[in-house]
């Protein structure tokens, strides 16, 4: 991607409901445009907390102990907008899935120019509260379900983020490893591997290539997943 596409991309979706052209210029003036291949690791100062746009490709926030220990914390697509928390008891950083592109930012200067633009503290506000909620469902899912309503729930997120169809079907691409899944759902490589046979004999989901997946009938995958029914 270049790099007037990346800023237009950051523009569009995070500064659109401004109205005023000239209000990303402030922004990517204090962004740093860094570029990952897949499976790099991206090294960001962990001194100062970062939002990172995500401009293209896929990541996965890992938390980092001091033993050398290791968690998958979450998942990030083309168009997020990531907060990644400086070092503390755990540091945090970002690696990539696949090739991607990304503006960094110190929070505390991208936040004292939100701070002058209420659409775009208010478009910060709503991402800030989407990220919490995803949270709190995965809290719930490692506290409460069980490994089959792990990868169902897990199926049923990666939809709503990045998935395309329509009529109760839906078509996800997967850029993660069955490992960093099972990393992410507290579950082994080959609990994911059984649940993801499971679901394809039964007719749920079907997969080609290395991270298409096929979601058949996302009512039942609800009901797999214990979840309550879908009111929309």
């Amino acid at each position: 991607m270049e790099l007037h596409s990346l800023n237009r991309r950051f523009a569009d979706n995070i500064l659109s409901k401004v109205g005023n052209t000239d209000a990303a210029e402030p922004f990517l003036a204090i962004g740093r445009t860094v570029q990952a291949e897949r499976n790099e690791r991206i090294r960001l100062d962990d001194e100062w907390p970062k939002f990172v746009f995500i401009g293209g490709g896929a990541t996965k926030l890992v938390a980092h102990a001091s033993s050398g220990r290791e968690q998958i914390v979450a998942f990030h697509f083309q168009d997020d907008l990531v907060s990644i928390p400086s070092r503390g008891p755990h540091a945090y950083y970002l690696c990539a899935l696949e090739d991607c592109e990304m503006l960094v930012f110190r929070a505390d200067k991208f936040m004292a120019l939100a701070d002058q633009q209420p659409a775009i503290l208010g478009e910060i506000c709503k991402r800030s509260l989407a990220a919490l909620w995803r949270c709190r469902e995965k809290a719930i899912q490692l506290g409460r379900k069980t490994a089959r309503e792990r990868m169902a729930n897990f199926l049923l997120a990666m939809a709503e983020r990045n998935g395309s169809g329509s009529n109760g079907s839906c078509e996800v691409q997967l850029p993660m490893s069955r490992r960093d899944i099972a990393d992410g759902l507290g579950l082994t490589i080959e609990t994911v591997s059984r649940q993801l046979g499971e679901l394809k004999t039964e007719g749920l989901i079907s997969t080609s290539g290395r991270s298409t997946v096929n979601l058949h009938d996302l009512q039942t995958l609800r009901a797999r997943a214990d979840l309550l029914p879908d009111t929309g």
